[in-house]
């Protein structure tokens, strides 16, 4: 998180914008980065409210930048505005009309989620962070290369927010009921299967100070117990990854991250690792038919630059 050089801030001048962008401040504050304020929209009736944000926010000390865009949709504007910037972090609203009424996503949110290459940062409630509980929920029996370096990503950026925040990180992993026919003896005991979980989390535990009262190592489905835990515990965020093996255009961005985004009542840090991330940033290049104005953009995201703590390379 402390590698964030800029943030897009995706603003909407019809809702309160209080949450987002204390989540905003708080991020800039921490990590001396930049924020990019963007409304997606088309014309330019938008730039007196945005000029009024950028001064009042410069007045505070914040580095600050503002657009009103529109490349056919919210989603694809988004994107486009992430990568032309070089922002290590979407910061994104989610926030009910109602204060009964269940946040639900929209297509669109879903396909941000799915195709951004940087990770996103999903507003959803107004608990504050400060002095609040951090979840970061790990897929721990999933222990190859890609989900170590995914795994070590979404404890340090935990952790990181944790401290920015003055917070408590707790970790979660789910792991699955016993099941008599697995061909690992290991996977027939519950106790043994427990034990396995606990010692592939002893490193993050040690790295990153971990107690065992902060270790939440439960028996069933993540996308039931994720929510379940968050709720629990008060989280004020939860950070998940995504991993979308195949398909990136069908309905994976992982199916537990896919299962849980709507039932969490926190905010949400989605990340995903390397691979993906690269593929994303080819399928977000600009295609050299496109116009000349769009194609000139430099497109300078680097992204490694909001991979840090990668120990498991």
């Amino acid at each position: 998180m402390h590698t964030v050089r800029s943030s897009l801030v995706v603003v909407d001048s019809h809702k309160s914008t209080d949450q987002i962008l204390n989540r905003a401040r708080m991020i800039a504050s921490a990590t001396q980065s930049h924020l990019h304020l963007l409304v997606c929209c088309k014309g330019n009736h938008h730039s007196a409210y945005l000029n009024d944000m950028q001064s009042s926010m410069e007045k505070e000390g914040y580095s600050i930048s503002v657009q009103q865009a529109w490349h056919g949709s919210s989603h694809k504007t988004i994107i486009a505005a992430q990568q032309a910037q070089g922002c290590g972090l979407v910061i994104t609203q989610h926030l009910p009309d109602k204060p009964l009424m269940k946040p639900l996503l929209t297509p669109e949110d879903w396909k941000l989620l799915r195709y951004c290459p940087s990770p996103v940062l999903m507003v959803k409630t107004a608990r504050s962070w400060t002095g609040s509980t951090i979840l970061a929920a790990v897929d721990v029996g999933n222990n190859d290369v890609e989900h170590r370096v995914l795994h070590s990503g979404i404890v340090s950026h935990g952790y990181d927010i944790a401290q920015l925040a003055g917070g408590a990180l707790h970790m979660m992993s789910a792991h699955p009921y016993p099941m008599l026919s697995a061909s690992d003896p290991m996977f027939q005991i519950k106790e043994s299967i427990q034990a396995f979980y606990s010692e592939q989390c002893k490193k993050f535990q040690a790295e990153f100070h971990i107690s065992d009262e902060h270790l939440h190592i439960e028996e069933g489905p993540a996308e039931v117990l994720i929510p379940y835990l968050a709720h629990k515990l008060e989280a004020a965020l939860t950070v998940i990854g995504s991993v979308a093996r195949t398909g990136l255009s069908g309905a994976l961005i992982g199916n537990t991250a896919e299962m849980i985004l709507e039932t969490l009542d926190s905010d949400i840090l989605v990340l995903k690792p390397d691979d993906i991330i690269t593929h994303l940033e080819e399928l977000a290049a600009p295609p050299s038919s496109l116009s000349a104005d769009i194609a000139a953009s430099s497109w300078p995201y680097n992204h490694h630059n909001h991979h840090h703590h990668r120990r498991d390379s």
